[in-house]
């Protein structure tokens, strides 16, 4: 049996299936890049849950905040996605600078009210459990919240999306801001994972590492990893915890 680090990709036209393999290859802080039958799937970390996604669909921007700046050497954005509403994930004046007046946005309802008016009339909202698609990019929304007493405030079940991107049959799970749900637990056949960790507002290193355990991504992304009163987690502490079935990769998401 294929492990994920291979992926099936159907060739409709031939009425046949095709295995193909994909790599991940990182050198210094150059991005990651993950190879599908299209093309790669490069991954550029740009700041604590704001990523850049290059992809053969397309250039995917998520949760897109800070100085326009950390993306004036990035590729123009062809499609925004947004998890929720919290300031280091959403920002409206980052995404009038880096959005064109064309560029689409999907995001869950709490952000879709919250848009400006144009923004909103080129967004799609969907909730928790819901799908969508963009070009050839199927877009599942995944439930994103709290669960231990003290931190159900931050943020409620219902309300805020993870996402599983799957790009040319590569599954890419973005974690959005979330504890280890049991909606995390069950996602099946994740190549590329994102995953927050912080307090109070996630999870600490050794819940993630559990919770990314279950599902075992082929590799995973601690992010989001900076938190408040003691609440930072150190990305080498989960690497050590989380299993040997997958890959932890080191994003520069805070400089150096």
């Amino acid at each position: 049996m294929p492990s994920r680090r291979q992926f099936l990709s159907s060739t409709a036209a031939l009425g046949t299936i095709t295995l193909m393999p994909f790599t991940a290859t990182a050198a210094g802080d150059s991005p990651d890049s993950y190879q599908t039958a299209s093309g790669a799937v490069i991954v550029r970390p740009i700041a604590h849950a704001s990523i850049v996604l290059e992809t053969p669909a397309g250039v995917i921007y998520v949760d897109p905040v800070g100085d326009a700046s950390l993306y004036a050497d990035q590729p123009a954005a062809d499609m925004i996605l947004i998890t929720h509403e919290h300031g280091d994930h959403y920002n409206a004046d980052t995404l009038a600078a880096v959005a064109r007046d064309d560029t689409p946005f999907i995001v869950n309802p709490a952000v879709m009210a919250m848009l400006p008016e144009p923004m909103q009339a080129r967004s799609t909202a969907i909730g928790n459990g819901e799908a969508t698609t963009w070009g050839a990019v199927t877009i599942d929304a995944i439930p994103a919240y709290n669960t231990t007493e003290g931190r159900l405030n931050f943020h409620p079940k219902g309300r805020d999306n993870g996402y599983v991107l799957t790009v040319d049959g590569l599954r890419i799970y973005v974690s959005g801001d979330t504890e280890g749900v049991p909606e995390m637990r069950a996602l099946q056949n994740i190549d590329v994972a994102f995953v927050s960790m912080n307090l109070p507002f996630t999870m600490d290193a050794a819940a993630a590492a559990e919770a990314v355990s279950a599902f075992a991504p082929s590799y995973v992304y601690p992010y989001h990893y900076r938190g408040r009163d003691g609440g930072t987690q150190d990305p080498a502490d989960f690497a050590a915890l989380v299993s040997a079935a997958t890959e932890t990769k080191f994003g520069n998401w805070y400089g150096a």
